[in-house]
């Protein structure tokens, strides 16, 4: 089952992505977040999203602003995280759905996905969702002593014109 995140669902995050942030260079992150970190990113996320299975949390979406400021208000940077059990099983498109569904309704015109160059399953997961790869910027995270890679894919939610990402 998949729904919006609440506060209670602190740990269940906090247990799905810490794990990624402290073993794995999906995420670029250093340290592990406390729980008063990933509430403070459950209640300030434009959407988050939670996976569940028998009351267990198995994966959460979340999506906010690109960059600061207003020239950025309509682009979107999402992060998706899925225990080891759920990936494979169609978890992640569903999360997925819900956070491109909550973006599209609130006037989002582009969502994008910032993927470790270590994480080719991350690339080929995006690409089966319609993102596309915009760029690979090398050398831009560092983590475990080693440089790393970051591909920049976006996949537009709103219909847009050939030239221009639309009126904002």
């Amino acid at each position: 089952m998949v729904r919006p995140a609440e506060l209670r669902d602190a740990p269940g995050i906090a247990a799905a992505l810490n794990p990624v942030i402290r073993d794995t260079t999906i995420s670029f992150k250093p340290n592990e977040l406390s729980l008063s970190e990933v509430d403070e990113l459950i209640s300030n996320a434009a959407g988050i999203f939670v996976a569940e299975d028998q009351g267990a949390i198995i994966g959460y979406a979340s999506y906010d602003q690109f960059r600061k400021g207003a020239g950025y208000a309509r682009s979107m940077e999402h992060s998706i995280i899925l225990t080891p059990d759920a990936r494979g099983k169609g978890v992640g498109r569903i999360l997925m759905r819900a956070v491109e569904d909550h973006a599209r309704t609130a006037g989002v015109g582009s969502l994008w996905a910032g993927v470790s160059g270590e994480n080719p399953g991350g690339v080929v997961f995006h690409a089966r969702l319609g993102f596309e790869t915009v760029a690979v910027l090398p050398k831009v995270g560092f983590k475990f002593n080693r440089w790393l890679d970051l591909t920049l894919m976006r996949k537009w939610l709103q219909p847009m014109g050939d030239d221009a990402p639309g009126s904002y």
